[in-house]
């Protein structure tokens, strides 16, 4: 109906237009309402209705004879697969000429597709011997990858890479060379070669990728999406990148991917507690929590912070501590922060009770944990009522997590606590 109607639309108005053909000045149209017909052919191209699109640029090439339309008719005509209608044109407009290149490349694509490969064969190497564009030289490739004459098409290819160093050519190249010639070395090292001189583009890196993939290359897939993420920052790369690392175990070397290039701070932060890099770990959540506004990144840099110094701690930053950890367990109240914060006023007797109210807060819901009741233990060990330490300690020992190193040196503690009061009492 679409197509009708344009054709229709458009056989109205040149008739109406017939008698006002005139000399062009520059730019000028060729006959009013020119741009008019134009907007419904490449409305028609829009719509994929090629037939209807090669019908109206046919018109407006006979109408104006600019070569852009002539172009367009024939572009159109090869997409609704009118290919002896292509070569009937050009034939008709070239005699046999190569002066147009572009019309013999439109016979060539035509000649291919109606699977006459050798007559595609004696004029594509004809034209690119007489152009030597790179273009013509890729359109004679083709002609002998149908005809499976693979040595000679990487001989085209070859020339036209050479002419411009196209990376559209070179991975047509990489294709053949690894795929059909069974020269897969010869396929990576062109590749990388060109990336060396002229950089790692998308198109390129990914041919990589996939070639190292098969190859079960992890190095050299590595490396690939390496400089891909260097090109293409995202965050899918980035996580392939990981993958990799981790499959290597390589987690240093994935810490300074993450530190140079910040792709993801939260995996990067993991990597520091695992590695108990608890100070560059405060720094990051420090980061984290003024990026994101999270709580709970205050409250880890808060404890990574107490980490990374310990029983060393000044003053100062003990004080800081305390009160970020009152900030975070206020507002999120987690068991986690209470007792974290309730164990450091014990340890450091800043104020022992106020941390043993604490600890006795988390204990309502989890009066079985070792770890809380080792704290509110050590509590009564700070206020020197070691008999009460103790009867928890002998709980703590039955349950999981009572053989921790901690815990263990609490009840040394707790123990020569309650010597202590023997030998005093016997005096």
């Amino acid at each position: 109906m679409i197509r009708n109607f344009i054709i229709v639309a458009i056989a109205l108005l040149f008739v109406s237009c017939a008698t006002h053909e005139k000399i062009l000045k520059p730019n000028e149209q060729a006959f009013v309402g020119e741009d008019t017909y134009i907007m419904f052919a490449l409305r028609a191209e829009q719509l994929k209705d090629y037939k209807s699109a090669a019908s109206l640029f046919e018109k407006l090439y006979n109408k104006s004879s600019k070569k852009e339309y002539l172009y367009h008719f024939l572009a159109n005509e090869l997409r609704a697969k009118e290919n002896q209608k292509v070569i009937n044109k050009v034939n008709e407009l070239t005699q046999g000429s190569l002066s147009d290149p572009k019309l013999v490349r439109y016979k060539i694509i035509a000649l291919i597709e109606n699977s006459k490969l050798d007559k595609a064969k004696i004029l594509a190497i004809h034209l690119a011997t007489q152009t030597k564009n790179a273009d013509d030289y890729l359109l004679a490739s083709d002609v002998y990858i149908k005809k499976k004459q693979f040595d000679m098409a990487l001989k085209y290819l070859d020339s036209a890479y050479v002419e411009e160093y196209n990376e559209k050519i070179l991975d047509k190249m990489a294709v053949l060379l690894y795929s059909n010639l069974n020269r897969k070395k010869d396929a990576i090292a062109y590749l990388e070669t060109h990336t060396r001189v002229h950089g790692c583009s998308p198109l390129i890196c990914n041919r990589l990728i996939g070639i190292y993939s098969n190859e079960n290359n992890i190095d050299g897939l590595l490396s690939a999406y390496k400089r891909l993420y260097r090109v293409e920052k995202k965050e899918v790369i980035a996580k392939k990148i990981m993958q990799i690392y981790a499959y290597k175990k390589d987690y240093v070397q994935m810490i300074n991917f993450l530190e140079d290039t910040k792709a993801d701070d939260e995996v990067l932060l993991q990597l520091y507690i695992t590695g108990k890099n608890y100070e560059k770990a405060s720094k990051l959540s420090a980061k984290l929590y003024e990026k994101s506004g999270d709580i709970n990144y205050l409250g880890q840099s808060a404890i990574y912070k107490y980490e990374s110094v310990g029983k060393k701690i000044s003053k100062k930053t003990l004080k800081n501590v305390i009160e970020e950890l009152e900030k975070v367990a206020t507002q999120t109240q987690e068991a986690l922060y209470y007792n974290y914060l309730g164990y450091i006023l014990i340890d450091h007797e800043v104020n022992v009770k106020k941390g043993m109210k604490y600890i006795r807060k988390v204990l309502k819901d989890n009066p079985n944990s070792a770890y809380y009741l080792d704290s509110l233990a050590w509590g009564y060990y700070k206020l020197d009522e070691c008999k009460e330490a103790k009867k928890i300690m002998n709980k703590v020992v039955t349950l999981e997590g009572g053989d921790n190193k901690e815990v263990l040196e609490h009840i040394n503690a707790i123990n020569k606590c309650l010597k202590n009061i023997k030998v005093k009492n016997k005096k």
